[in-house]
């Protein structure tokens, strides 16, 4: 398997933030979606923004996809967008990542790459131990093979909007991480996350 493509999922509404572009809230020296670039560039072949609207108020440094799906039909259309995109750069995979999550593993390419190759699958999903629940699937960070997208614009175009839905019927492989000291997956919904990722990453820093 090639090193895939990563795409970063920022198409998100962010609501409880109060509108606007979670990925370029400040964070550090830079901002959320510097962290997310400078966790994934190392582990992908490279990088895309999915993003709707207006793609200028991106600096321009990376390029900027948006769906091609109407309404804002969440993470799976963001998927298909990179899919896409993937498709047209030759690649024969994708991973995908969160604008809005920070900390993600610094492994999560080559672990979820090793758990499709064991399980002959053509997606990969990555997930935190729960030591009452088992493991917890963080459906945005996911490997993805390029061959699904006419399914997936499918589905789509159908009605389903559940990153679980598809990647059950298509039984998607996983890769687990540990959830402490904290959740490598923690994303930033609220003022109160964005404080508590400050205050993580000058933990980090120290």
């Amino acid at each position: 398997m090639k090193q895939p493509l990563g795409i970063i999922l920022a198409g998100g509404l962010a609501t409880r933030m109060g509108g606007g572009d979670k990925a370029l809230l400040p964070l550090g020296r830079g901002t959320l979606l510097s962290s997310v670039v400078d966790r994934l560039e190392p582990q992908v072949a490279g990088i895309a923004l999915n993003a709707n609207g207006d793609p200028a108020r991106f600096d321009g440094a990376l390029p900027v996809i948006a769906d091609s799906i109407g309404g804002f039909a969440g993470p799976l259309a963001g998927v298909l967008a990179g899919l896409d995109w993937a498709a047209g750069q030759g690649a024969g995979w994708i991973v995908t990542a969160a604008g809005d999550t920070p900390f993600f593993p610094c492994d999560l390419v080559p672990r979820l790459m090793l758990a499709a190759e064991e399980a002959s699958a053509p997606i990969a999903l990555a997930a935190t131990h729960d030591a009452e629940r088992g493991p917890m699937r963080q459906p945005t960070f996911g490997l993805w093979s390029v061959a699904l997208r006419d399914e997936l614009r499918a589905a789509l175009e159908a009605g389903t909007r559940k990153v679980v839905v598809f990647t059950r019927a298509h039984g998607a492989a996983q890769a687990v991480w540990p959830d402490q000291p904290f959740d490598p997956f923690f994303n930033v919904n609220t003022p109160e996350d964005l404080a508590r990722a400050e205050t993580l990453l000058q933990g980090a820093a120290s």
